[in-house]
């Protein structure tokens, strides 16, 4: 890429952080330049600078290209062994620390369309039971994407995506409604979704267990060590960490230890901080001032739910009525907005306060729907008010929110009086317009004439549309196509490369797996024994029948495999012409890359050699 195209992908970066929020600084750079490129390809668009004028002129795009950027791959119980894991060993082990009592904190952060949360939350519920379930979990599933969140929200899903789906699960915890599956609402009331970004916002604390499969693989290396740090802080001492198969802490030990390497499962190791989590503000110090004890008494007694905020987005007063109907404890003061629910219900509000913030004016919220339960709904105002100086700086924010039920109540009532009045004056026109139906038959033979023209236009523009349809999948195909070359080709090097090497040896050399089944069979084998490759590939080497005693290998190639070691030894054999020659062998462990962690072998490597 030239310096101009750095610079012009650098300038729409900072368009989409400035625009809409998303800052991709952190993501690895050339697999983002591939995904909007693809974008491009599609658009008919050559250059940066031109893809950025186009967002302009049609925002519709950017759900697009954030939906191309920011791929949603999940499912239910999506990898088996890793959710038998967590049901045998996880669960219980972190249902017997934390007693009967406490509550229990999950936070599934990247959760898509809600499939991995709502697996989490049927895992524990059979663990504990529903009733107990609903009393003591909270799990918090978070993503960038607002799409999918709004999919996740709905709970709905079809047959499809239920299909590697547990039956017991499937039949005791969704209903069908209209050929989708709904998933249970008393379970789904634990479930609490919003939108949070892992590189710029500060992360949910106090969590049991923390889900974040797949999710910073397309972040660079500095970004995953500031988010495993921000996922060190979330986690109480003995929380888990869950991570998906391509993500690995190698760099992080300091920070967690294995619980279940293979399952990418981890504990929080012991970190010393420096301060120590859970404390509220100093509420010990010198005795509070009349005009202050008159200030607060004025906060208690307004009829307004009322909250304040500082700068840092911590919790500094709430009155008697945000505790009732926020379910706000005396030790939630000090603690950040984002760790409390009143920062996602009924609103989320965190944009909205950082709008504030930036403008120093006060924002008003209206008619914001809330159910409280699945029968009752309110409607509330929310106002929020920066706390400015006298010079003008920002001390905090004040929340207030105002019930308009009743108001909004009276509205419906009186829009329905509106249309009941309306309906009263249409049956009055109804003799008027019985004088005009002959005129209108009279039209109704032009305006069938002009809707059959526009439904020859509308097909028309539906042809139009597939075939701009076809032209973009066919991009694409070819894009796939291009790489599926490029790694055919390489391939096809390793291959020869391996062959070359294979044939070049002057010894005897055989590769079994973990089972001792033939892989590899050179050319020197060959000559050596009499069979060739395609003879003695994929069957035990143990059961060839060759001048070799392949049975005083058995015990060699078990601890190779089972303790990697290695073994040297000389075996008295007949070649292919009959002649004894006295073998010398040496048996190896084998690893595959990425496996040397592991306790046991992949298999084993034989080369043998005719002493001379």
């Amino acid at each position: 890429m030239s310096d101009d195209e750095s610079a012009g992908f650098d300038q729409l970066l900072e368009h989409l952080r400035q625009a809409r929020g998303f800052d991709f600084t952190g993501y690895k750079r050339p697999s983002l330049q591939r995904r909007i490129a693809r974008r491009m390809t599609s658009l008919d668009v050559s250059t940066y600078p031109e893809y950025q004028d186009f967002l302009e002129v049609h925002p519709d795009e950017f759900s697009e290209l954030f939906n191309a950027v920011l791929i949603n791959v999940t499912g239910f119980f999506r990898d088996e062994a890793v959710w038998e894991c967590m049901r045998s060993t996880l669960v219980p082990e972190l249902l017997s620390a934390k007693g009967e009592d406490a509550p229990i904190r999950v936070w599934s952060a990247g959760c898509a369309s809600g499939e991995e949360p709502y697996s989490l939350a049927m895992l524990l519920a059979q663990a504990m039971g529903a009733e107990q379930f609903k009393e003591r979990v909270k799990i918090y599933a978070t993503d960038v994407d607002d799409e999918a969140l709004v999919t996740a929200r709905a709970a709905s899903y079809t047959e499809r995506d239920l299909a590697d789906m547990p039956a017991e699960f499937r039949d005791g915890l969704f209903e069908q409604e209209q050929g989708r599956f709904i998933f249970s609402k008393d379970l789904r009331r634990s479930v609490i979704f919003g939108r949070h970004d892992l590189i710029q916002d500060a992360p949910i604390s106090r969590i049991d267990l923390l889900v974040c499969r797949n999710t910073m693989i397309y972040l660079n290396s500095e970004t995953q060590s500031r988010i495993l740090s921000r996922f060190n802080f979330a986690l109480n001492d003995d929380g888990f960490l869950l991570l998906g198969k391509a993500e690995m802490l190698l760099t992080h030990s300091n920070l967690f230890v294995p619980f279940d390497l293979r399952r990418r499962i981890f504990r929080k190791a012991a970190v010393t901080t420096g301060r120590t989590r859970g404390t509220t503000r100093a509420s010990q110090g010198p005795a509070i001032a009349p005009d202050e004890q008159l200030r607060q008494l004025v906060l208690e007694t307004s009829p307004v739910v009322q909250i304040v905020l500082d700068t840092d987005g911590r919790l500094t007063l709430s009155n008697e009525r945000a505790a009732a109907m926020f379910d706000l404890a005396p030790s939630d003061v000090g603690r950040l907005l984002a760790e409390l629910d009143i920062s996602y219900r009924p609103v989320e509000l965190r944009r909205h306060l950082d709008q504030v913030a930036a403008e120093r004016r006060p924002l008003r919220l209206r008619e914001i729907e809330w159910p409280r339960t699945p029968t009752m709904r309110s409607y509330v105002d929310i106002e929020i008010v920066p706390l400015l100086s006298i010079d003008g700086t920002l001390l905090g924010m004040s929340i207030s929110f105002i019930d308009v039920t009743r108001s909004h109540q009276l509205q419906t009532e009186l829009e329905q009086a509106n249309a009941e009045l309306e309906t009263a004056f249409e049956e009055l026109q109804s003799t008027n317009e019985e004088l005009e139906t002959t005129n209108e038959e009279l039209q109704s033979t032009v305006e069938e004439l002009e809707t059959t023209n526009e439904e020859l236009q509308s097909t028309n523009e539906e042809l139009e549309t597939m075939n701009e349809e076809l032209h973009s999948t066919n991009n694409e195909l070819q894009s796939i196509n291009g790489l599926l070359r490029e790694r055919t080709n390489d391939l096809n090097s390793v291959n020869t490369y391996l062959q070359s090497i294979l044939s070049s040896m002057d010894n005897g050399v055989v590769v079994v797996d973990e089972e001792m089944r033939v892989r590899i069979w050179n050319k020197v084998a060959e000559e050596l024994w009499g069979l060739r490759a395609d003879e003695v590939a994929g069957k035990h080497l143990l059961t060839l029948d060759i001048g070799l005693p392949v049975e005083s290998l058995a015990q060699p190639m078990r601890r190779a495999i089972a303790e990697r070691k290695a073994a040297d030894i000389e075996i008295a054999a007949v070649n292919r012409r009959g002649r004894d020659v006295l073998c010398l062998v040496r048996v190896m462990p084998l690893s595959q890359a990425g496996s040397m962690a592991d306790e046991t072998a992949d298999g084993a490597v034989i080369i043998m050699s005719v002493a001379v």
